[in-house]
């Protein structure tokens, strides 16, 4: 449950894609609870639906919404449907993104040794299927580009509005085995960065959270075992992070709030907030 932070939201309608997972639903249920109305938006509507329900029993206002980022006519429609019941978005999350096996390595480094044994089953940086990494690309970085292009120009009318974008820790430094989601958030930071200059005449602010390391229904097999003990990518990564631990969704809590406040951060625009333990600042020594 959201940790209670307070700024005032009420008023403004909060569309948050992706909203149907662990985070960004958090993120719904955080803004929800500072007075915005939240639109839920994911791909699977019945995901949605429970986080909208969620934020409706808690005493806040909320609805679930279909939509696929990657389709410009669904994005499109959903504004529709969202304005009719909640009105016109102001502040959007950009929520939605992940990584595909396709774009993944099987091994950290490729060495002479795994190039002699021409095993099928191993995955190389020669073995990358294009596809998944168009895939990859286009589920980030696309993903926040068109729900920006449909949403930010109703915010441009109206001279306000805010976009947070979802970064990683990738974006900083790349992790190994994942080029295809490391570059994709690259570019959701440089995107920020650029959208934020665009939309500065227009009364819109464009910032991004870069988390570090918390765990999602994504990646929780990959960094922890059954018995909810740690793999070795798992134990790498809390040994690299200076707190050492994973982040709790609540972490994200307060430079979201901070974020999509014009009271709170009203003078900035094109950052990424990194909340990561210190990752991106441990240089492993």
């Amino acid at each position: 449950m959201p940790k209670g932070f307070s700024v005032d939201l009420s008023g403004k309608v909060a569309l948050v894609t992706g909203g149907g997972g662990v985070l960004c639903g958090y993120m719904a249920r955080a803004l929800a609870a500072n007075g915005a109305a939240i639109a839920v938006a994911d791909l699977r509507k019945e995901a949605a639906t429970g986080v909208a329900n969620e934020i409706i029993d808690a005493g806040g206002k909320a609805m679930a919404v279909e939509c696929n980022v990657l389709d410009r006519a669904s994005i499109e429609a959903a504004a529709v449907e969202v304005e009719k019941e909640l009105g016109a978005v102001d502040i959007l999350i950009n929520g939605a993104g992940g990584n595909h096996p396709k774009g993944t390595t099987s091994m950290e480094f490729l060495t002479s040794e795994i190039m002699a044994a021409n095993d099928p089953e191993a995955t190389t940086f020669f073995d990358l299927d294009p596809k998944g990494i168009e895939f990859v690309f286009n589920l980030n970085f696309l993903g926040s580009l068109l729900p920006s292009q449909v949403f930010a120009k109703g915010m441009a009318e109206r001279k306000n509005g805010v976009i947070i974008n979802i970064s990683s820790m990738n974006a900083f430094t790349p992790l190994t085995k994942i080029p295809a989601y490391s570059g994709a958030k690259a570019a959701v930071s440089n995107f920020t960065q650029w959208l934020a200059v665009h939309m500065s005449k227009v009364g819109i602010r464009v910032n991004a959270i870069a988390p570090g390391f918390f765990l999602t229904d994504q990646n929780r097999a990959l960094l922890t075992q059954e018995d909810g003990s740690l793999t070795p990518r798992g134990n790498t990564i809390v040994s690299q992070t200076p707190m050492e631990k994973f982040g709790d969704p609540s972490d994200l809590e307060g430079a979201l709030l901070w974020l999509a406040s014009d009271a709170a951060s009203g003078f900035v625009t094109g950052t990424v907030i990194p909340i990561d333990g210190g990752f991106s600042a441990f240089s492993g020594v």
